[in-house]
């Protein structure tokens, strides 16, 4: 079977310059892998990285329309990728630095399921969700080794 590492996600935007600043300032995805520019299928993108190796690429497309999930639920009721999850090592501070950058919350940071895990949601400034995971002690220590 091949081997398969997960490389980004990808995601349509209506401000390809507003968002770049966005998941700079709150993820720290800085560094530029790749730009592409399509003026006649009113397109551009750029995948960005931050230092730990974490990417996104933005998409902007001409006329694309918006969804919005009110909650983690509702993004459920419809079928598709409906938010990006990343691990933090501090969860309050990851929250609060979305926030501070122009992130909306939607739920504080709390206790899940798993014991000892801690999670919170927060929308970028167009509505996309992004979920905020604290691991638990023992999930931490295995991604290490």
């Amino acid at each position: 079977m091949p081997n398969f590492v997960f490389d980004h996600v990808g995601l349509s935007v209506a401000d390809l310059d507003a968002q770049r600043r966005f998941y700079a300032d709150a993820l720290g995805l800085t560094a530029v892998e790749e730009t592409v520019d399509m003026p006649a299928a009113q397109v551009r993108s750029v995948i960005l990285r931050a230092a730990d190796g974490l990417k996104i690429e933005l998409i902007e497309r001409g006329g694309s329309e918006p969804q919005e999930f009110t909650d983690p639920f509702d993004g459920a009721a419809t079928q598709g990728y409906f938010h990006w999850a990343v691990y933090v090592d501090d969860l309050d501070a990851a929250y609060d630095r979305l926030l501070r950058a122009g992130g909306r919350a939607v739920s504080a940071p709390a206790a899940a399921a798993r014991p000892g895990m801690r999670f919170a949601y927060v929308k970028d400034p167009e509505g996309n969700l992004l979920e905020l995971i604290r691991p638990a002690p023992d999930h931490a220590t295995a991604q290490a080794s």
